[in-house]
């Protein structure tokens, strides 16, 4: 597996765009059901501040990408995206992408990348209910029911930090999830 800078893959941003219309798939995620949508995704990865990279095998083949966009001045970064391919799944693929995600995040001065974990089709146990009252009580049971993304994160360190219920529509909430990169001094 060979990490490289996501402007040098050939065939990007158009392998990118298709690699999260398959990894994305049966997801409930909207913007990333059509093909112009998962463009639109990674469009910001152009961006001067922005980090992507992606993942090829031997023969090229594009494996995973991700993408780090710059905010709060530097001082955090945003991961979005990260996808595998589901053909490579548990096989670090993740792992490698957001390692070296967090040594340039770092190395530009970051403390800390977050990332917004979406449940929009209920695969876990706070989506598709009312948040209200109390939702951070309900956030601190979740249960992953579906094979949800967000045990993943845990497994590469990030934690829960909190909620926006019904961020994308009702039922739908936002799981926020953030990981320091360096201890303060």
């Amino acid at each position: 597996m060979i990490i490289r800078d996501l402007a040098l893959v050939p065939g990007m941003p158009e392998l990118g765009a298709e690699l999260l219309l398959e990894g994305f798939k049966g997801t409930g995620t909207p913007s990333l059901s059509a093909i112009e949508g998962c463009r639109e995704t990674l469009a910001p990865l152009k961006d001067s501040d922005a980090i992507a990279y992606a993942t090829v095998d031997e023969n090229g083949r594009l494996l995973g990408l991700i993408g780090g966009l710059a905010c709060y001045d530097g001082h955090a970064f945003e991961l979005h995206p990260l996808v595998v391919h589901p053909s490579v799944r548990k096989r670090g693929v993740a792992s490698a992408l957001v390692r070296a995600l967090e040594v340039e995040a770092a190395r530009r001065g970051a403390s800390m990348l977050w990332v917004g974990s979406d449940d929009e089709d209920n695969r876990t146990s706070i989506g598709g209910i009312d948040l209200y009252p109390d939702a951070l009580a309900k956030l601190r049971d979740i249960k992953n029911i579906r094979d949800h993304p967000f045990e993943v994160y845990q497994k590469l360190g990030f934690e829960i930090v909190g909620v926006l219920p019904d961020a994308n529509g009702f039922g739908k909430p936002d799981i926020f999830m953030a990981k320091r990169l360096a201890k303060p001094a």
